[in-house]
């Protein structure tokens, strides 16, 4: 049995989190002390067995007024696949107009999640 820190990021309150975790047949969390919610004793079981996280970037965009546009994903994703997710961010380029909240990318790198704009973009006035 290990025992594992961990500071919980759920809410502002950044518990001090203590979980017990059993790596053999397979990694098991069997035990989480420190929250003061379950939010957060939920999300320690999940940061120790299948960490997740979102992706905030920017695309190039061409014929706009700004050449990139900020995105992000819709939806948190694996931590493993970031870099995946990161290289189909690298490689995409969009026409204007970007209107916020556009889905400029449909499961990148066959991760479930979209990468959505988070700004407008017009087209570039010559």
């Amino acid at each position: 049995m290990l025992k594992k820190d961990l500071v919980c990021i759920v809410c502002p309150n950044g518990c001090q989190v203590e979980a017990l975790i059993e790596e053999i047949p397979e990694l098991k969390v069997l035990e989480v002390n420190g929250c003061t919610c379950d939010k957060g004793i939920e999300w320690a079981k999940q940061e120790i067995v299948n960490p997740m996280r979102t992706i905030a970037s920017s695309v190039v965009v061409d014929q706009g007024d700004f050449e990139l546009v900020s995105v992000r994903t819709d939806a948190s994703i694996p931590l493993g696949k970031i870099f995946d997710v990161m290289e189909a961010i690298k490689h995409k380029t969009v026409k204007a107009p970007v209107k916020i909240g556009d889905k400029l990318i449909v499961d990148p790198a066959g991760v479930p999640c979209n990468i959505i704009a988070t700004r407008n973009v017009s087209v570039a006035v010559n």
